[in-house]
């Protein structure tokens, strides 16, 4: 049986892997790592990729930068949530405003430090980056399309921290991003969708709220039909192996989602489209080893 002061330090870690969204670093972390192995680095052997410290340090820095941004985020959001999330609220606010404010300058300092350990242009990249995460926070989210835009960018600027890394210019790296960034899009507007009622209540002009759900479901539907041209060119013109599975499955739940959306009405229905596309997203992350799981296998 756990003790009193265990089950209030149990508490309080969850509560912070709550605010952190540690589910999602740890995700981001295997994106990484799977990116630089199957696409940004694979000429190079698996043992040298893997044991590589300075990428270890950068996916560290981002890891830290992300959990940082999240506290930052919940921060500044904290009223908002007690409408859109009141389970989610009250677990995070276990932990103090205090508390969390102080892991996110360690999260930060901690983030440029490792950044420092590979090169100064590391450090700038990652002060730019944190930087960007709390204007966004603080200011940017609260208007329409240039919030959404932004926490886009955001949400990926981590792989081009390993893009930049490895100076891999291949262009078929420009059309898994194209795609990554029109899905993580599309997710950006439906979380608006969803939390409508908080925006409205704590007057965040997002979308929805400035040009109703109407003109939000017809931009998701355009972004949904904009992610045929990546999936085309990549599935047609490029050597992606087993992985053309996934962009076929991912166009069949794109086509799910747009009739679901036009016959979406409540919050409930709203969360069901994020969390089809939530998984769209892991799938991608793990279906990345199905472009050739043989050539990684020669080359550990």
């Amino acid at each position: 049986m756990l003790t009193r002061k265990q089950k209030h330090f149990l508490l309080k870690f969850f509560s912070m892997f709550s605010v952190i969204r540690g589910y999602n670093i740890l995700i981001i972390v295997i994106a990484q790592y799977l990116t630089s192995i199957y696409i940004l680095a694979h000429d190079r052997p698996l043992r040298e990729v893997v044991l590589d410290l300075n990428l270890f340090m950068l996916v560290l820095s981002s890891a830290f930068t992300i959990a940082g941004g999240y506290i930052i985020n919940n921060f500044y959001d904290s009223e908002k949530d007690l409408i859109n999330r009141p389970n989610k609220s009250m677990l995070d606010r276990l932990v103090s405003q205090n508390t969390k404010l102080s892991f996110y300058f360690v999260l930060n300092f901690l983030a440029v430090v490792m950044a420092s350990y590979v090169s100064f242009n590391a450090v700038i990249f990652f002060s730019l980056y944190i930087f960007g995460i709390w204007l966004y926070s603080h200011k940017l989210k609260k208007l329409p399309f240039i919030g959404n835009l932004t926490s886009a960018i955001l949400t990926i600027t981590p792989f081009f921290a390993i893009f930049i890394y490895y100076r891999n210019f291949e262009t078929v790296i420009f059309f898994h991003a194209m795609f990554l960034f029109l899905i993580i899009s599309m997710r950006e507007l439906t979380k608006d969708l969803e939390n409508i009622k908080g925006d409205l209540a704590q007057s965040y002009h997002t979308i929805p709220v400035v040009y109703g759900e109407h003109v939000s479901k017809a931009m998701l539907t355009s972004l949904a039909l904009f992610t045929l041209i990546p999936t085309l060119l990549l599935v047609t013109y490029f050597d992606i192996g087993e992985m053309n599975y996934f962009f076929y499955f991912s166009t069949f739940l794109l086509l799910a989602f747009i009739v679901l959306l036009w016959r979406s009405k409540t919050k409930l229905h709203y969360l069901i489209l994020h969390n089809i596309l939530k998984f769209i997203i892991v799938a991608g992350v793990f279906s990345i080893v199905l472009i050739n799981v043989d050539v990684v296998l020669n080359r550990i």
